[in-house]
């Protein structure tokens, strides 16, 4: 019974996250903390052994559902790299971290968090401004025949990816769920572009995340390795799935994924 609920949730989690780039880790962590408290068999589900078992499964969704985004081009890798001068020293930090602190007490804040960015969708924007399409700062991307323009500043992509990094790797979360509103909000990324590369770089913060888990000792070999079947094929199946909505859908999927995941990390705070 135990495999049969794994798989299941491996295959649901990874899904949902690679629709809209958010790793999997903010839906597969609540998950386990509830059977932990109402489904016997699940005792083993500590919030240290979960956060390692979400980064080690998100390497399996992220490369999965790369795959799948890079071979219809979808990745601004090189835009990803810079985001990961901050996310991986960060993710190793969050994760060392993580040993300290009770992570539950810390889903309560950080639940109202994603609320608030999920909020953030509803905002009515302001016009874009023209883009100087000279500028260093400029990044110009084509996807099924349509060309984007939108502008990365890299002080702010920095830091931004280094707090992104530190909650990926304390909480176990991949960091999608702050990175994609981010790229979509304030640099004005199509949200297409946006899932597609953040699943490129949770391949990296999770891998660094998870080895810095396996050196602490909080992974659970025996446990881990019932999730990555369901990792591989729900990545898939969400990058696929990703093509074939378009972008006002899928910010409509990110909007109420975020706030039912916030939702969800406000009870298990409240009731820690």
């Amino acid at each position: 019974m135990t495999f049969i609920i794994c798989i299941l949730i491996g295959i649901l989690t990874a899904l949902l996250g690679s629709l809209v780039g958010l790793g999997g880790g903010v839906i597969l962590i609540p998950s386990l903390l509830v059977l932990n408290q109402f489904v016997p068999g699940f005792g083993w589900a500590t919030p240290q052994a979960i956060v390692g078992i979400s980064l080690f499964t998100m390497i399996f969704t992220s490369i999965s559902s790369s795959i799948t985004y890079f071979k219809r081009g979808r990745v601004d890798y090189k835009t990803g790299l810079l985001f990961l001068t901050g996310s991986i020293p960060g993710g190793m930090f969050g994760s060392w971290l993580n040993q300290f602190i009770e992570t539950e007490a810390f889903l309560l804040y950080f639940g109202f968090l994603v609320i608030l960015i999920s909020l953030l969708f509803f905002l009515k924007r302001a016009p874009q401004k023209p883009i100087d399409l000279t500028a260093k700062s400029v990044r110009t991307f084509k996807v099924d025949g349509e060309t984007y323009h939108y502008s990365i500043s890299i002080g702010i992509a920095f830091f931004l990816s280094l707090l992104v990094g530190t909650l990926s790797g304390l909480f176990g979360i991949g960091g999608g769920s702050i990175m994609v509103p981010a790229m979509i909000l304030l640099f004005g990324f199509p949200v297409h572009i946006a899932t597609a590369t953040s699943m490129f770089m949770i391949l990296f913060v999770s891998l660094v995340g998870s080895i810095t888990h396996i050196a602490l000792g909080h992974i659970m070999w025996e446990y881990v390795l019932l999730f990555l079947p369901g990792a591989w094929i729900g990545g898939k199946l969400g990058a696929r799935l990703n093509e074939r909505l378009n972008g006002k859908t899928l910010e409509w999927v990110l909007r109420v994924m975020l706030i039912l995941i916030g939702i969800r990390m406000i009870v298990n705070g409240l009731t820690a």
